[in-house]
């Protein structure tokens, strides 16, 4: 069967691109360096989302698509619940920091993640009367470590 000229005109350039960016790889140590941390970043969301799938071995069981999609729909909700009340209270506690003169460097942060879950108990009940009580309230900074270490 004959090819679309256009079609291998694309495959040529690609191939192209692939062997430049190989070069630039090849020569490049913060290339490397960027390219790895981004996949570090990549693992960390996928360890994540076994953590919170662990009762599925981290995996989605259904059969059908739409209950696939429902299921990575919700995965991806929960992710996203934990990264933002991840960074809203990374954010206080360089604030606190930074208010008593201790210094954090921009370049440090650049290698933060929010996509941290020590803190967060995955297996339990969920306290709704609780949760609704304290709606639209922000839980203070624990600063155990700090007041243990004054």
């Amino acid at each position: 069967q004959r090819q679309n000229q256009l079609d291998l005109a694309l495959q040529e350039l690609g191939r192209i691109e692939r062997t430049l960016f190989m070069l630039d790889w090849l020569e490049s140590p913060l290339l490397r360096q960027r390219c790895q941390a981004g996949l570090n970043k990549s693992e960390q969301r996928h360890a994540l989302a076994q953590v919170i799938c662990t009762f599925r071995q981290g995996r989605i069981a259904d059969r059908g698509q739409d209950a696939q999609q429902f299921r990575a729909s919700g995965l991806n909700l929960v992710i996203a619940a934990i990264v933002y009340w991840n960074s809203t209270y990374f954010a206080d506690a360089i604030d606190h920091m930074r208010d008593r003169g201790r210094g954090v460097p921009d370049e440090l942060l650049a290698h933060t993640s929010p996509l941290m879950w020590e803190h967060i108990g995955f297996s339990g009940d969920f306290l709704w009367d609780r949760a609704a009580a304290t709606a639209g309230q922000r839980r203070p900074l624990n600063l155990g470590r700090e007041r243990a270490a004054a």
